[in-house]
């Protein structure tokens, strides 16, 4: 059996092998609330063999949304429709999981389709959609054009860290046995650490330490409203691509300080701080993000998940085959086949691949190939 294809725990929750499905944002949310969209997209990854499905972006605070789109854990209320979307994940044989995140300076943006710009007038009366003042540690906009964001008091930030372990209780009782924190990409999380949006001279920024404090105590919040059995991870950004920035130093001192806060699993991107405009040093290929994997395991002494334009099952088989990384996660290339993970299988020569399907699906496919055979077909 390949490596992807072997079990893997952390704390009592067992995956059943090593590939997860990113959370991909949908905006199709309404309020905040789940619906059938968000049940039949990550239902199909479920029956396609992931192990590890994660539900997209779900906001803590109303205002910590990026869209109108978003989903959101910062009522009750939201709780019950997410209810069925994590049952099925789990009866179909994988581990639900919410990525919990804060905007900040990146709320009030418009779908990605409507340009991911932010949202103004013209929004409010094409599509009955408002916009709404963002905060951030600090009073730097997102990017040109962007408004500034309001600065956060010691109240705004005492408020979001404690939305962040609210969520994460409402969070069980939907049915989720992972949270994920998104804490990279220039979400609110990311802009406390990175010194490129952090300029405050508080407790909250200036050295290392005090901008990886929210970090550490979003991470604390989370674990004392999140059951000892459950499994927490943090997914950052290794680099910003950015002189001046984060660079992987830093991730490795933020990852111990997290792994001491409870922290399980660090999942491994890079950039995103500032801008739509891709960073001069950044350089993409497939698989360019498994060394920050591997230097924050090595380093960290941390389980981590390697992710970004990973599509090919040999090189998601190396990453944790060699211990770059313990779970890899793929996004863009499940979206094109949800049945990745299952023909991934075949191609790395797991035993007995049918058996991993659906058996609604696994005895047609047995009952082709006999026919095949037979036949002497190719």
């Amino acid at each position: 059996m390949p490596t992807l294809f072997s079990p893997y725990s952390l704390r009592k929750v067992t995956f059943k092998n090593r590939i997860a499905v990113s959370p991909m944002s949908q905006y199709r949310a309404k309020d905040g609330h789940a619906n059938s969209w968000h049940l039949v997209h990550l239902g199909r990854f479920a029956l396609g063999g992931a192990a590890l499905v994660y539900a997209e972006a779900t906001a803590v605070e109303r205002d910590g949304r990026r869209t109108h789109g978003d989903l959101g854990l910062w009522e009750d209320a939201q709780i019950e429709p997410l209810r069925p979307i994590t049952d099925f994940i789990e009866r179909e044989g994988a581990v639900p999981g919410v990525q919990l995140g804060h905007a900040g300076r990146k709320a009030s943006e418009r779908r990605p389709w409507h340009g991911e710009t932010p949202v103004d007038d013209e929004d409010l009366s094409e599509r009955q959609e408002a916009p709404w003042s963002a905060i951030a540690p600090s009073s730097l906009p997102y990017a040109d054009g962007w408004p500034a964001p309001l600065e956060m008091s010691e109240g705004d930030i005492q408020r979001a860290v404690a939305s962040f372990g609210a969520a994460a209780r409402r969070a069980q009782e939907a049915g989720f046995k992972i949270i994920e924190v998104y804490a990279a990409h220039g979400f609110l999380v990311h802009q406390f650490l990175s010194p490129i949006a952090n300029t405050r001279t508080d407790k909250w920024g200036g050295t290392p330490e005090n901008r990886r404090r929210f970090a550490v105590e979003v991470a604390k919040s989370i674990r004392s409203n999140w059951p000892e059995a459950y499994p927490l991870a943090f997914r950052l950004s290794a680099t910003d691509w950015l002189d001046g920035g984060l660079e992987v130093e830093d991730t490795v001192a933020t990852a111990k300080a997290l792994k001491a806060a409870g922290v399980d699993m660090i999942d491994c991107s890079t950039g995103g701080i500032g801008g739509k405009e891709r960073p001069r040093r950044m350089k993409i290929e497939q698989g360019f993000q498994v060394p920050f994997s591997e230097q924050v395991r090595t380093e960290a002494n941390i389980a981590t998940m390697a992710v970004g334009f990973l599509w090919d099952a040999d090189a998601c088989e190396d990453a944790v085959a060699h211990q770059k990384a313990d779970m890899v996660a793929l996004a863009r290339e499940l979206l094109d086949d949800p049945n990745w993970p299952l023909h991934a299988a075949a191609e790395l020569g797991a035993n007995d691949n049918h058996a991993l399907w659906p058996v609604e699906a696994g005895w047609w496919l047995m009952k082709r190939d006999r026919l095949l055979k037979k036949l002497a077909i190719r």
